[in-house]
């Protein structure tokens, strides 16, 4: 929904240089892309993820004014609310980091619910998030449709047996294992009616 990389990596490159004392090139970052913050200081050997984390949440937000909504989100969104379809938001990001989208806050109004890395004891790709989305929605496998743009989101899906879109208008990565391809936010609407 949101575009973000930029400012992911931007981040991402300034705490590695703060932490290790290393540069990481933009492309040697691809892989932390829309999985959890802890889960990225992990793959990196950072000792204690969690307080090292808190320097990267700091360094954010330089780097926040960067994020804007891909085009055509905020219409699509919008026309689902209006056909009165429920909406869920599941995300790698903590509460804090989502509550200070500015981007996203201009549609996350629009969402019934939203659950946070935080949010379940096992993050993305464990299903405990779309399973949470369940219990609070009462919501079951075949009346949802997963939207993502990562791999992890796809084994998220998977795992919780709910069809999943992948969004390729925010990477162009088509290799990840999805039901439905989407070009442009509105191809959405040709598969939910």
């Amino acid at each position: 929904m949101v575009d973000n990389e930029s400012a992911v990596i931007n981040t991402w490159q300034q705490t590695i240089e703060e932490l290790l004392g290393k540069h990481f090139e933009k492309k040697e970052l691809d892989f932390v892309l829309g999985i959890p913050g802890v889960t990225t200081m992990q793959k990196l050997g950072i000792e204690n993820p969690d307080k090292a984390f808190e320097l990267w949440s700091r360094n954010f937000q330089k780097y926040r004014s960067e994020i804007a909504l891909f085009e055509g989100i905020d219409k699509l969104v919008n026309t689902l609310k209006e056909r009165q379809f429920r909406l869920g938001l599941i995300t790698s990001r903590i509460r804090s980091e989502l509550n200070n989208d500015d981007a996203l806050c201009e549609i996350f109004h629009l969402f019934d619910v939203s659950i946070c890395v935080t949010d379940t004891v096992k993050p993305k790709p464990s299903a405990e998030p779309i399973l949470a989305y369940f219990e609070k929605t009462g919501a079951t496998p075949s009346t949802c449709l997963y939207i993502g743009d990562a791999a992890y989101d796809s084994a998220c899906a998977a795992n919780s047996h709910v069809d999943f879109a992948l969004a390729t208008w925010s990477n162009g990565k088509k290799e990840i294992p999805c039901k439905y391809e989407l070009v442009h936010p509105s191809d959405v609407l040709n598969i939910v009616g």
